[in-house]
């Protein structure tokens, strides 16, 4: 399953690095619908599920996770489980979410561990030549 792919829809190559993730740290009933998270984003995480922001929720047996994205006309999500029986790493904290780079929530999603990779920073500062 890939990140960039919610609800059948497919999204422009050029915004994959730039997409903001949040991973809510707190598990959520499995069972919860596309108006439960919307209403979950805006209560307990203090976000608009409209502003085009990838938010990723984890179930509270930890073997299924969901995303939930606007994508400017309507609100896709999508459910995945884990090949690997349950997610082996999910990010701990006092705040209700934390944000990923977008190679950090695909490789959460493949039930990676994220805390064991180091890569790369997104953007780095190019010297302007004189």
């Amino acid at each position: 399953m890939s990140l960039l792919r919610l609800g059948g829809k497919q999204r422009d190559d050029s915004d994959h690095a730039q997409m903001r993730v949040l991973v809510a740290i707190e598990r959520v009933d499995g069972r919860k619908g596309i108006d439960s998270l919307v209403r979950l984003c805006q209560e307990k995480l203090a976000e608009d599920p409209f502003s085009g922001c990838v938010f990723v929720f984890r179930s509270r047996s930890g073997t299924a996770i969901r995303l939930l994205s606007y994508d400017g006309q309507d609100i896709g999500w999508r459910k995945s489980g884990s090949s690997k029986g349950t997610f082996v790493w999910w990010p701990e904290g006092s705040g209700a979410a934390k944000a990923l780079e977008a190679y950090e929530a695909q490789l959460l999603m493949a039930a990676g561990d994220v805390s064991r990779v180091r890569a790369a920073p997104m953007w780095r500062r190019v010297n302007v030549l004189k």
